[in-house]
C-alpha cells in the first residue's frame, strides 16, 4: 500500500511591490506625506517624516517602498553598535522601523540633524507619534516635538479586501467577491491577521483539496472563536 504523499508548501515570499499597496481614506495623506520626499520640509525639523499608525496597518509597506525609491539604508534604534553605522551610511536616506523603542539618543539626534542635507532624508515609523515616545536627552525630545508626522489608520474595507485578495493570489488560490466580502467583515482590522487566516485556509484545504470558500472560512473562524472561548475559561 503506498504511504500518502505529504504536501508541502513554500511560505509566499512577501514583495512590497507599489501595485500591492492599496490606497484609501484610511492612508491616503500618509501616502502623499511620502511620496513628497525629498521635499520633506513640514514641522519645524527639515528632511525627517514619522508615520504613525498601530500595528497591521501597513506602515512597513509604504515604508518599504519608499526606502526603496530612496536607496535608503535601514537601520534599528536597538543596534548597540548605531553610532558605527552611522560613519557608514554617510549622507544616504535612513530608513528606522519601530523607533519608539529608541536605546541610542545620541545616534538617532545627529540622524535628525543630518537629514536635512542634500540626497538626505530620514523616515521614522511608530506605533505612536514621536510626541509620545520616552526619551530623556532634552535636546532630542524638543526635535521629537516639532516633528512632522503622516498618520495611518487601521485598514478600511478597501484595503483589507486588496490585502487578502493579494494573500490568496500568493498561494495561487482564486478567492470569490462573496469570500472577501464575508472576511472583511469578520476579521480584525490588520494585515498580520488576514495573513493569518489565509494561511489557515490554505492549509484546512490542503488534505481533501477543498475549494476555498465561504463554507470552509466560517468554519474556521468558528473553530478559532472557540479556542478563543476554551482558552479564556483555563
Amino acid at each position: 500500500m503506498t504511504a500518502p504523499q505529504l504536501q508541502l508548501k513554500l511560505q509566499p515570499k512577501t514583495t512590497w511591490s507599489r501595485e500591492d499597496f492599496i490606497v484609501s481614506d484610511c492612508n491616503a495623506e500618509a501616502v502623499r506625506a511620502v511620496d513628497r520626499w525629498p521635499d520633506w520640509k513640514g514641522g519645524a525639523v527639515p528632511g525627517v517624516l514619522a508615520l504613525a499608525g498601530p500595528p497591521g496597518s501597513g506602515k512597513t509597506h509604504l515604508a518599504k517602498l519608499w526606502a526603496r525609491k530612496a536607496g535608503a539604508v535601514e537601520l534599528s534604534c536597538a543596534d548597540p553598535k548605531l553610532c558605527d553605522r552611522l560613519i557608514e551610511v554617510g549622507e544616504r536616506p535612513v530608513l528606522i522601523e519601530d523607533a519608539e523603542g529608541v536605546l541610542d539618543e545620541e545616534a538617532l539626534f545627529h540622524l535628525i540633524n543630518g537629514a536635512a542635507r542634500p540626497g538626505a532624508g530620514l523616515l521614522l515609523t511608530s506605533a505612536i507619534p514621536p510626541a509620545g515616545w520616552s526619551v530623556r536627552l532634552a535636546d532630542l525630545r524638543s526635535r521629537l516635538n516639532a516633528m512632522a508626522v503622516a498618520q495611518i489608520a487601521p485598514p478600511d474595507d478597501a484595503v483589507l479586501t486588496g490585502a487578502l485578495r493579494r494573500l490568496f493570489r500568493e498561494r495561487n488560490i482564486r478567492a470569490s467577491d462573496d469570500l472577501l466580502s464575508y472576511l472583511v467583515r469578520r476579521i480584525g482590522r490588520s494585515i498580520p491577521e488576514a495573513r493569518q487566516v489565509v494561511a489557515r485556509l490554505d492549509e484546512a484545504s490542503l488534505p481533501d483539496h477543498k475549494p476555498v470558500t465561504r463554507a470552509l472560512a466560517r468554519s474556521i473562524l468558528e473553530a478559532g472563536r472557540e479556542e478563543a472561548d476554551l482558552f479564556d475559561e483555563l
